[in-house]
């Protein structure tokens, strides 16, 4: 087993040994600003002035990646990027876990999609998850399914991608400052997490989990503890009652 970290706790390599794994990993074990979390509706502050998600795309080459932890997609040129706080953060890849890692009020979900963005100055990252459950497959997936399940060391050419074939049901969203969830567990990523639960067929998420490494079949790490840190959640709606 060549990879240097394991989901599997009993490897000894699991998401509670990575801090010890690689002097480099250390945020893994005692980082303060953590990622996954649990969202939390009763600690949510509502935040009107975030307001819609500010996303920019446009159609590049892509190539599908088997990373052995996860299936990412990879964008080649400039697929645009996202603005928060009048920073842009170009769009780099984004890729797969299951089960979810973020969860909501404890529920657990079948699928989470991370969207990975980074500033070409500062090199802060800004990720968008998406959460999905069990129904209507995924257009995106549909799409990439074929390529999915033959990716094997060698990327696969996509050839133009529209990041806009990801659903983002931006209307509502948490936000919040975390970590990478995989080593090494970088933290100052500013993370949204869009509210919406979307649908992934049973299909999809098996091809997914069949064509990662042994061993990597459910690929998320833990929550972590929030701490101090402030959730912040944006909606249109005026009267944000205790639902």
């Amino acid at each position: 087993d060549e990879s240097p970290f394991a989901y599997l706790e009993n490897t000894g390599k699991g998401p509670t040994k990575w801090g010890n794994i690689d002097p480099l990993w250390k945020a893994c074990g005692n980082g303060k600003l953590q990622s996954p979390i649990d969202l939390l509706n009763k600690r949510v502050q509502v935040f009107p002035s975030l307001g819609n998600l500010k996303l920019d795309y446009k159609p590049a080459q892509a190539v599908v990646k088997n990373r052995g932890h996860d299936i990412s997609m990879a964008w080649k040129g400039d697929a645009g990027h996202i603005n928060i706080n009048g920073t842009d953060y170009n769009l780099q890849q984004c890729h797969w876990h299951s089960p979810s890692e973020h969860t909501f009020n404890g529920s657990r979900f079948d699928l989470e999609l991370h969207v990975v963005h980074q500033n070409p100055s500062t090199n802060k990252i800004a990720a968008i998850g998406i959460v999905y459950k069990y129904g209507r497959p995924d257009p995106l997936l549909t799409n990439l399914l074929h390529h999915i399940k033959s990716v094997g060391k060698e990327e696969i050419d996509l050839g133009m991608m529209n990041p806009r074939a990801i659903n983002f049901e931006s209307r509502e969203y948490y936000r919040y400052i975390g970590s990478l969830t995989v080593p090494p567990c970088t933290e100052g990523v500013t993370w949204t997490i869009i509210k919406k639960v979307m649908t992934v067929s049973r299909e999809q998420v098996a091809a997914l989990r069949g064509a990662v490494h042994d061993g990597f079949e459910s690929n998320s790490r833990p929550t972590q503890e929030l701490g101090e840190r402030e959730v912040r959640f944006y909606t249109e709606k005026k009267n944000v009652g205790s639902n």
